[in-house]
């Protein structure tokens, strides 16, 4: 008995590996030389060539060549990826498109959204799609860099070549270029921590 499960209308290319415990059903497409890692669970999506998910949940959605993909992540409703990119730990894509060489390699959400060539991703970014009522969309161009638990409040744009400091809020669109930070203002009172540690 096979130690994965293959559905029966599974398309495989030549060189391709499926490790143990991986599950890979439905219309699915796996690319010449990819790889399908132990505990990865595709189905209705495509695999390019090259490129590897570890780990990770695939539904309903495309990769494609010489990408790496988890462990952890999942990619779902229509999630297409590009060329040469990483999604790493904890990222959840979401009918987005991430163009050729884009990075997201921790802990990120990106729904509804469209990110431009080479652009990274930092850890713990958010784009914030959902006002309590609609979903919002969010374009970020090509060449940028979101810092580290940046949040991009939906709709936005974001040019080309900008660069989003680490813990700024995004809630209005931004030229190319540009450079955005938005940071409160941090307070150091010395000696106060023993109020709060001791009981």
């Amino acid at each position: 008995m096979s130690q994965y499960v293959l559905g029966s209308a599974v398309k495989v290319g030549r060189g391709v590996t499926i490790e143990p415990y991986a599950v890979v059903k439905g219309n699915s497409v796996l690319g010449d030389n990819c790889t399908v890692g132990s505990f990865s669970y595709i189905e209705n999506s495509v695999i390019g060539a090259y490129t590897e998910v570890k780990a990770s949940r695939v539904t309903d959605s495309m990769v494609g060549e010489h990408c790496t993909v988890g462990p952890n992540a999942h990619l779902r409703d229509g999630a297409i990826v590009g060329d040469n990119c990483r999604v790493g730990n904890f990222v959840e894509i979401k009918r987005s498109v991430l163009h050729d060489g884009v990075k997201a390699s921790h802990l990120s959400y990106i729904g509804d959204a469209e990110v431009g060539a080479r652009t990274n991703i930092g850890c713990g970014v958010i784009f914030v799609n959902f006002d309590g009522k609609t979903k919002h969309r969010t374009s970020v161009g090509e060449d940028c860099f979101i810092g580290c638990n940046a949040n991009l409040v939906a709709p936005l744009s974001i040019g080309k070549g900008c660069f989003v400091a680490c813990g700024t809020t995004v809630d209005k669109d931004v030229p190319d270029g540009a450079f955005s930070i938005g940071r409160s203002y941090l307070t150091v009172k010395e000696g106060r921590a023993r109020k709060y540690l001791d009981k």
